[in-house]
């Protein structure tokens, strides 16, 4: 029987007790091994999302507090154990980007230095990712936000409709970007009155691919608009001009290339057939309305009785609430990606989609190692 001295006294144990002491020491770290989530939002409203998750996943939001000191640094304290387990981190982006983004980075190298096994960035919206092109002399930002994040700890992303599905190939760790597509489709087919009437518009022929995902979906016609009032994204310089092109060049002049011809836009116009439609416009992101502003007078124009607009990401900033109230929209739809409640207050024609459930299972996957294939059941490449 062997012989343990506690505070200087023998004490015989058995072997029956020291398996049992020792069973007992594996239960106590099994039931420690688990999965926490948290969010890192300092504001009320930006945790809403992270409450529905956290309910339909059956745990308790983790204990932390995330807070901006009077000189508006940003602090963030852990108040629980983290050791060993996998951490979800739920940050939705309001309209202060940067502070958002810092406090994430801040709680990510918390929970990395608090010993954290896996630490997950659950960023329904991730910011940053329309500067994923080189602009003049500018800088590609949402690559160096990848960098900072793995920087500061993260080693797994989910994320909803990336403005660019390239984006995923700035970051050194795995990145889930899930579809709000089914969520939307769910909604044109339950909320929208003879939907078999519609027709799906794309915007631009930038987002004919998204358009034409939604159109075979629904079994309904596709509308193009080509053309538009401001400069399309595609068409901002990308550093093909840089250097400059007048310079002083002593000695041999190089070749003379082709000039190119500067490019004329058109007045919007629309192929397709609208007349006597309903028009949903599909997109990724609702921020500066103008333009979909613009498409709807087009529309009406020609002869679509209602007009609706589809977007995964509603960010909806500066004017946009009046904007849409005063348009010719009939509604807006968009996902909860993004808190917006008081622009749902200054413009009842904005509704909103719950997408906690697909993130939250999503959690749940990658915390038990199970494979997330069935989340993107049916989603094409362009999807």
């Amino acid at each position: 029987m062997p012989i343990r001295r506690f505070g200087g006294h023998r004490s015989l144990v058995s072997h029956s007790q020291l398996s049992k002491l020792s069973y007992g020491y594996t239960n106590m770290n099994m039931s420690r091994a688990g999965y926490r989530v948290f969010s890192a939002n300092s504001t009320s409203a930006c945790t809403e999302l992270a409450k529905k998750i956290t309910e339909r996943l059956g745990v308790e939001l983790g204990k932390s507090v995330v807070y901006q000191e009077s000189n508006r640094e940003t602090r963030v304290d852990v108040m629980e154990s983290v050791r060993g387990q996998d951490i979800f981190i739920i940050q939705t982006i309001p309209r202060d980007v940067n502070t958002a983004i810092m406090e994430l980075l801040v709680m990510a190298y918390a929970l990395k230095t608090s010993c954290a096994k896996n630490i997950i960035g659950v960023i329904p919206y991730f910011p940053y990712s329309k500067q994923c092109k080189m602009r003049k002399r500018g800088s590609i930002v949402c690559k160096l936000l990848a960098s900072m994040l793995a920087k500061a700890g993260l080693t797994h992303i989910i994320t909803m409709d990336l403005h660019q599905k390239e984006v995923q190939g700035f970051f050194n760790f795995p990145v889930d970007n899930l579809r709000a597509s089914p969520f939307l489709i769910q909604y044109i087919q339950e909320e929208i009155p003879d939907y078999r009437n519609a027709i799906i518009v794309a915007k631009s022929p930038s987002a004919a691919k998204r358009a034409q995902s939604y159109a075979e979906r629904l079994r309904l016609g596709l509308a193009v608009m080509h053309g538009e009032a401001h400069q399309s994204e595609s068409d901002m310089p990308d550093g093909r001009h840089s250097p400059p092109l007048s310079r002083t060049v002593t000695g041999h002049t190089g070749l003379e290339l082709p000039l190119m011809m500067a490019k004329e836009k058109p007045p919007i116009t629309v192929v397709g057939d609208v007349g006597g439609r309903i028009a949903i416009i599909v997109d990724d992101i609702v921020d500066d309305v103008e333009d979909f502003v613009a498409a709807a007078e087009i529309l009406k124009e020609r002869g679509a009785y209602k007009i609706y607009i589809m977007a995964t990401h509603g960010l909806l900033s500066a004017e946009a609430p009046r904007l849409i109230e005063e348009s010719a929209i009939d509604e807006v739809v968009v996902t909860n990606t993004v808190p917006h409640e008081v622009q749902k207050l200054q413009c009842p024609k904005i509704k909103t989609v719950d997408v906690s459930m697909i993130l939250a299972e999503a959690i749940r996957r990658i915390h038990n190692g199970e494979s997330m294939a069935y989340l993107f059941r049916n989603i094409a490449v362009d999807d």
